[in-house]
């Protein structure tokens, strides 16, 4: 992702069947036909990118500027997936999307509280 930011290139399309591997461990990200490039001042694009379960909370809420963050939420979802062997929020439509977001963003609020200092 760094080279691609470093180019002022967004992917918008991060998922786990964009990364390719192969035996010998290089890791390829395919699939640049939502790809952008961006600049200052960030332009506003559609916010109805990125496979719905890999979709940056800023874009459910319709936000039409953005920039590297929802590549870098993606990569988020693609890890928790890889560590978990389940896409970690499995929306079936956007607001329920956002919804399961932020039960677990809520969630991890409360579990701060409890710890001691």
């Amino acid at each position: 992702m760094a080279h691609l930011h470093d180019n002022w290139i967004l992917h918008r399309d991060l998922k786990t069947s964009n990364i390719l591997l192969s035996h010998s461990g290089i890791l390829k990200v395919g699939d640049f036909g939502l790809a952008r490039e961006y600049g200052s001042p960030l332009k506003a694009y559609t916010s109805v990118v990125v496979t719905l379960w890999y979709r940056a909370p800023e874009l459910l809420l319709g936000v039409k500027e953005y920039s590297t963050p929802i590549d870098v939420w993606s990569v988020g979802c693609i890890f928790g997936e890889l560590l978990t062997l389940n896409a970690i929020f499995q929306g079936n439509f956007e607001a329920d999307q956002i919804n399961k977001i932020f039960k677990v963003q809520h969630s991890l609020k409360g579990k701060k509280k409890d710890k001691p200092n």
